[in-house]
Parts: C-alpha cells; sequence; structure tokens
C-alpha cells in the first residue's frame, strides 16, 4: 500500500462505489488535491459528486479503493476513527442548512469551536465575526425557525468555516440561495479559505464555483472526464470538442 505525495492533503485511487440498490456511483475514480487547493467538482445530477465527497470525508467506509488523508489511509479505518477525523480535521456543508434547532445562530456557529475546547467567550467572539462576513450579523440570537431557507445556510457555511478546518467539503453550498447572492457568498467562501490555508473540495452544478477554484474535476456517470478542444468546424480538420475519459 503506496502512500501519497506529501503536498496531497487527499488522495484517491479506483474508488469504486455502489448504491444500496446495486447501481453504480463512482467507477474507478482517482485524485489528488494538495494543500491549500480549491478543487470544484462538477458534473450533472447523478454524476456521482456528492458520494466522491462523502467517501473523501469518511462518511461512508470505502470497499473498493484507497482514500488518505495526508499519511492516514482513510479507507482502513474503523467507524470511530473517521468520526474523530472527520470532527478534528474535517467540516461539511450540506445543500439544505442543518443546524440545532435549540441554539442561536452565534451559538450554532461556535459549536465545533467549543466541542474543540474552546472557551465560550472565545468561541462567541469568532463566530460573530463570521456571522458579520456572511451578512448576516444581525441575525446572531435568532433561533433557526425564525430564519429564512438562504440565512440559514449562510450561519451553516460560517460553522464550517469558523474551526479553520483542513479539509472543507462542501456539497452545493449555495443550492438553497438566491442567484445573486450566490457568487458573493461562494468568494466569501474561497476568500476565506485561502487567507486560512483551508483546502476545500465543492461539488456545485454553479458555474461561479467553477471560476472561482484552483482546478475542476469533472465527473459523468461516476467517472472522471475531461474536454479536449478541437479545430473549429471552419478549420482544416472541422471537428468539434468533445469529451473523453480520463
Amino acid at each position: 500500500m503506496e502512500a501519497p505525495p506529501d503536498n496531497d492533503v487527499l488522495w484517491a485511487r479506483s474508488l469504486h462505489f455502489r448504491h444500496p440498490d446495486g447501481s453504480p456511483a463512482l467507477a474507478g475514480v482517482s485524485l489528488a488535491v494538495r494543500e491549500g487547493e480549491i478543487l470544484a467538482v462538477t458534473g450533472p445530477r447523478g454524476s456521482g459528486k456528492t458520494t466522491l465527497l462523502r467517501c473523501l470525508s469518511g462518511l461512508v467506509p470505502v470497499r473498493m479503493g484507497e482514500v488518505w488523508f495526508n499519511s492516514t489511509p482513510l479507507h482502513t479505518l474503523g467507524p470511530m476513527r473517521r468520526e474523530r477525523l472527520r470532527r478534528d480535521r474535517f467540516c461539511w456543508i450540506d445543500p439544505a442548512p442543518v443546524l440545532v434547532p435549540e441554539l442561536n445562530a452565534w451559538e450554532n456557529v461556535a459549536l465545533p469551536l467549543m466541542l474543540r475546547g474552546a472557551g465560550r467567550r472565545r468561541a462567541k467572539i469568532a463566530a460573530l465575526e463570521w456571522l458579520e462576513r456572511l451578512d448576516v450579523g444581525d441575525k446572531a440570537r435568532k433561533r433557526p425557525y425564525e430564519l429564512q431557507q438562504a440565512e440559514r445556510q449562510r450561519v451553516s457555511i460560517a460553522r464550517a468555516l469558523v474551526p479553520a478546518p483542513t479539509v472543507l467539503f462542501a456539497d452545493e453550498p449555495t443550492a438553497p440561495l438566491h442567484h445573486a447572492d450566490r457568487t458573493q457568498v461562494l468568494r466569501t467562501l474561497t476568500t476565506a479559505a485561502r487567507s486560512h490555508a483551508i483546502t476545500v473540495v465543492l461539488a456545485s452544478h454553479d458555474p461561479g464555483a467553477a471560476a472561482l477554484a484552483d482546478r475542476t474535476l469533472a465527473l459523468l456517470d461516476g467517472r472522471r472526464v475531461s474536454t479536449l478542444h478541437l479545430p473549429d468546424a471552419n478549420d482544416t480538420e472541422g471537428r468539434a470538442a468533445c469529451s473523453l475519459s480520463v
């Protein structure tokens, strides 16, 4: 079993995954993500984007293939060690906001810090700063049921950024937002990630996400694809662009 290169914080080889009904979700995907890189995973619905993020983050066990985080083989870890790694080193943003209903906005954002041992005062200050950066500072004392869907998602994004995780997995993080808000929130997310050296794996249909990422990985039917640009029809070859599996 060969460990990944030192400058790759995430590394996967020949990932295969099937849904419980037996249908394939990933078919031999390999990738490397460098430390501090923002990688956008694109592709149509059902292409395997969410499944790839869940495998890379240890949310689901990998039965075929390898996933490494630094020098740790996630594919050999038991449930408890995967859970500890996710708590201490990873954060996740869902397409729909999942907040603790009994806590207000700043308490939800501060929760990861307090779980890692931070004092309440320090955690509150950091939480309020992130809520301001995401334009929901005035909602800090509101409970989730008092917030609009888009506001709850901004709180979820702040909660994922506040502990400065080593890797942030974001699954369609701007899905609940209005179109006009998506670019601003994505810019906040990517700028914060770069300033804190956070590695980001971002699954999105939004073309703006790919534009803000350092690199794009495209999936189709559970396989990596890349686009080969051939000469225009006006050229002597008369060929168009096509997609090839890699």
